[in-house]
């Protein structure tokens, strides 16, 4: 179940990511060109959300089952002191919250404003704040906290 989970998280990190930046292009142009707001934006919007909201329990039931963050919540004096134990038992569960928070916020925001550039500017505000954090927490084989491949297979 924990390789599962871990490659559908990975998976569906791609998801987001790919959402969220083609929500945020339609976003700013929408902002930017005085666009109306369609249907199709609205359902963009949406659709993003719920693929954040689907990687969020996704991450949480891989937060449940894995063996590291077991071993972070048990030995959490030893653990807190290990980087890369600690930006998953900590940092990256609780910013990567955070970062759907805001998704979450934005879209409800952008869905309830009156005019097309309120809703567009809302979206783009709040779902930039988002993309940034995600840029900055999800583990890059680059990643100085704690390096992972860009895909994990089944």
């Amino acid at each position: 179940m924990y390789n599962t989970l871990l490659a559908l998280h990975s998976l569906t990190r791609w998801l987001v990511l790919i959402s969220l930046l083609y929500a945020l292009y339609r976003a700013y142009r929408g902002w930017f060109r005085k666009l109306p707001f369609s249907r199709f934006d609205n359902t963009l919007r949406h659709t993003t959300a719920t693929i954040a909201h689907v990687q969020l329990v996704i991450g949480i039931g891989l937060y449940v089952v894995s063996p590291l963050i077991a071993y972070f919540l048990s030995q959490y004096k030893d653990a807190v002191h290990q980087r890369e134990v600690r930006f998953f038992g900590m940092e990256h569960s609780v910013t990567m919250l955070l970062a759907v928070v805001f998704i979450t916020i934005g879209s409800a925001k952008a869905k309830r404003k009156q005019t097309d550039p309120e809703k567009f500017k809302t979206m783009a505000i709040w779902f930039t704040l988002a993309l940034l954090i995600i840029l900055l927490v999800i583990p890059w084989p680059f990643s100085p906290f704690a390096s992972r491949p860009y895909m994990r297979h089944f």
